[in-house]
């Protein structure tokens, strides 16, 4: 069973914890969430790489919102995995959330350093001040599903003041 996310793990999760299953290595996303201060900031930088590669070879805004379908359900396993090995429920160092719900919101990102940052700014306030309904999900809904579904619901706010703010939609 595992506890909340305010709970400490059983042990300190290191570089040999993330080898032993390939699950562990995603969800801390490739080694971000081993950071000591801010996992869920490092985590979420881990997107902007994996976004300007895929951006770089021609996938559009529609294809990486397509892509983090497969990379949602492939989050459920990989913190599901991981939580039930450190014996809490959303520990601050599983980062894959921040990952998949980051690409979406630079998926519509104005283009530019600009519209970048702005995309950064704006999930990490949502994802963590956690409104209404974020805050809801995230204290209700537990397992994998959980650890990924209050960041996609942080990163629809970023992408709807993203879009209000960029004119995207009337005011």
């Amino acid at each position: 069973m595992t506890t909340s996310h305010k709970q400490a793990p059983a042990f300190r999760p290191d570089w040999a914890f993330l080898r032993r299953h390939p699950a562990h290595l995603l969800a801390f996303g490739f080694g971000s969430g081993l950071a000591r201060q801010a996992p869920g900031t490092w985590g979420t930088l881990v997107a902007y790489p994996m976004f300007f590669l895929l951006h770089t070879l021609g996938m559009g805004s529609l294809g990486l919102t397509l892509l983090c379908l497969p990379l949602f359900v492939l989050g459920v396993w990989v913190c599901q995995v991981t939580g039930d090995a450190l014996g809490v429920h959303d520990y601050g160092g599983i980062v894959w959330d921040e990952v998949v719900a980051m690409l979406l919101v630079l998926a519509w990102a104005p283009a530019g350093w600009a519209g970048w940052l702005l995309a950064f700014v704006l999930f990490r306030l949502f994802d963590i001040v956690k409104p209404w309904p974020i805050g809801w999900f995230d204290r209700r809904v537990h397992g994998g599903f959980g650890v990924m579904l209050d960041d996609i619901i942080a990163a629809l706010f970023a992408l709807l003041v993203q879009a209000l703010l960029a004119g995207y939609l009337p005011a």
